[in-house]
């Protein structure tokens, strides 16, 4: 690898993990506002005090955190008087997005031929698969703000079905164009658009719209703060299906699988209904059916996709180590030596580049490469069914 190609390989690293790491500290100050939003909400109880109820104020709680008392209070609608210091709460929500764009184009759109394209999956080019990842974020706002808008006063329930249905549509169909990890990603990356969008085109305005009518003297319209409420509900329940999507691509046994959209779509049904039950529990509603069904979902999910043991001949066939290194030299220690000639750096520490790091690393070897078959990635070294079968019957008879 010369020179130029190296210093843009780590450039493109370097810059990944810069803003991978700036995108989790906003994510935790949006999800935590927004988790504390739902709670404060659901457990505030209305006020004994007559001066309270006389100011407008619908609920308030007591509290305690880091040796001091609070007691906030939420009015009905809008308090009598606008107050002088009034914090708004959507930097957070959009600092999350834009670092979170700026972190797909980074690792996906910047290098969609290593981690968008799987030939084996779909024969499209770098450009279409970015043009689809993309296309995916805004019809995914555009089809659930119209859902929204036409079911949210009429029925919740059927709004939520709906919505489901077309997220799952989502998934199957990105998941049979894109590569798995790319697809996951999408799809976590559809729904947090949708939720910062719903900040920025309906919960901010209507705050807006609430401020501006109070300083014109004018009565405060409740329905837009149950409108703007609404939304962020939305945003919450939102939330753990995406912070999966976030994670997922460190574990290949989900986006590798053969039905990867009906495990994506699984997990994320589990996460919603555990969401449902605290939010439940806030408002003093123990529904312990929730969590039990959603974790016997995911625990059910994580069994059925665990990699089985690949079929091989007798161990007296079993190749040597000596044959697995030159397979390993060949397709592996472009991203995994000392001196890698395709990435800038061994991804993940693991070198394979001696027999005896190849004896170490044994038994991932044979998980990524036999048996989730998602190493090399995106095959770019063009390991083969034969190559793979020998790791398969080397490890199973002991790896010696």
């Amino acid at each position: 690898m010369d020179t130029v190609t190296m210093d843009v390989s780590y450039l493109i690293d370097a810059t990944s993990m810069l803003l991978r790491w700036l995108h989790l500290i906003v994510g935790i100050a949006w999800i935590g506002s927004s988790f504390y939003f739902v709670w404060l909400d659901n457990s505030i109880r209305p006020p004994k005090d007559q001066a309270l109820k006389d100011a407008g104020v619908g609920g308030e709680l007591w509290a305690m955190h880091g040796g001091g008392f609070y007691n906030p209070q939420k009015y009905a609608v809008a308090p009598k008087q606008l107050p002088e210091d009034l914090h708004f709460f959507f930097w957070p929500s959009y600092t999350t997005w834009l670092t979170g764009f700026l972190l797909i184009s980074t690792l996906y759109y910047f290098q969609a031929a290593t981690y968008m394209v799987d030939p084996s999956i779909a024969a499209i080019t770098p450009a279409q698969s970015v043009g689809i990842g993309i296309a995916t974020l805004v019809v995914g706002w555009i089809v659930y703000d119209q859902l929204a808008r036409l079911l949210i006063e009429r029925s919740q329930l059927l709004f939520a079905v709906i919505y489901s249905a077309f997220v799952t549509a989502v998934a199957f169909g990105l998941t049979h164009v894109l590569s798995g990890r790319a697809a996951y990603i999408h799809v976590g990356a559809m729904i947090a658009t949708t939720m910062t969008a719903n900040v920025f085109f309906w919960i901010i305005p209507a705050q807006r719209k609430q401020v501006a009518a109070m300083k014109r003297g004018e009565e405060v319209n409740p329905l837009l703060g149950k409108r703007a409420k609404q939304r962020s509900y939305h945003n919450n329940y939102l939330t753990m299906p995406v912070l999966f999507a976030m994670i997922s691509n460190h574990y290949a046994a989900t986006y590798n699988h053969p039905h990867a959209w009906l495990v994506l779509i699984l997990i994320m049904l589990g996460s919603v209904l555990v969401r449902h039950f605290f939010n439940l529990r806030h408002k003093g509603v123990n529904r312990w059916e929730f969590p039990i069904v959603g974790m016997a979902i995911i625990l059910g999910v994580l069994v059925w996709i665990a990699p089985k043991p690949v079929a091989t001949n007798s161990a007296s066939n079993a190749p040597t180590l000596a044959e697995i290194t030159a397979i390993t030299q060949a397709r592996c220690t472009g991203c995994h030596a000392d001196k890698p000639t395709i990435l800038p750096v061994a991804q993940a520490g693991v070198k394979l580049d001696t027999p005896e790091r190849v004896k170490q690393y044994a038994q991932r070897i044979y998980e990524r490469s036999a048996q989730l078959k998602n190493m090399p990635l995106a095959n770019m070294t063009k390991m083969t069914d034969e190559e793979r079968a020998k790791v398969a019957a080397w490890y199973q008879a002991g790896a010696k």
